[in-house]
């Protein structure tokens, strides 16, 4: 099944929206105005939070994102990506066990292994605001994939953020 995640136009809180490829709306994604961490929420229609999605606080070697069960008490998957890597990769350990997402060099592509198995694709569509396409196979937790790329959109622009300012910086 396809689903694709948007930002919505204009958004001060980062928030999305998730529709099937007819665009019907399936879930809406609701962001912090103001969060350190990225938070945002996975909801149903009416508003029912499904996963929380954060960054980790502070950042080192490696972007950190985590989806956390609606209580935020259990970790559902941590996704990881290395700094000092030539191609996208993310390492994620989660309730359904290892996850490779390896993307091409301009990381628009994904490919999603779970135990070694191609189980979806992502797509991000070139647009003026983010859009993904996530190709999921039948079968699989369609709430979990989903917020496993939003969590790769949260990683995605607190790297791009932090290169922007160490730009800035050096340029100064």
């Amino acid at each position: 099944m396809e689903f694709i995640i948007r930002n919505k136009w204009l958004s001060f809180r980062g928030s999305s929206y998730v529709r099937d490829i007819n665009e019907k709306e399936l879930y809406k994604v609701q962001g912090r105005f103001w969060s350190f961490t990225r938070k945002k929420y996975l909801q149903d229609l009416e508003g029912n939070t499904i996963y929380v999605i954060r960054n980790k606080f502070w950042t080192l070697f490696h972007h950190r994102a985590f989806v956390l069960e609606p209580d935020q008490k259990q970790i559902a998957a941590t996704v990881t990506k290395k700094i000092f890597t030539l191609h996208d990769k993310y390492l994620v350990q989660s309730k359904f066990g290892e996850i490779t997402m390896t993307g091409n060099i301009l990381g628009f592509n994904y490919n999603i292994l779970l135990n070694g198995e191609h189980v979806a694709h992502v797509a991000r569509k070139i647009s003026l605001r983010d859009s993904f396409v996530l190709d999921l196979k039948e079968g699989y937790d369609e709430h979990f994939f989903i917020a496993l790329v939003i969590a790769i959109d949260n990683i995605t622009d607190e790297s791009n953020e932090s290169a922007a300012a160490a730009s800035y910086s050096s340029s100064n």
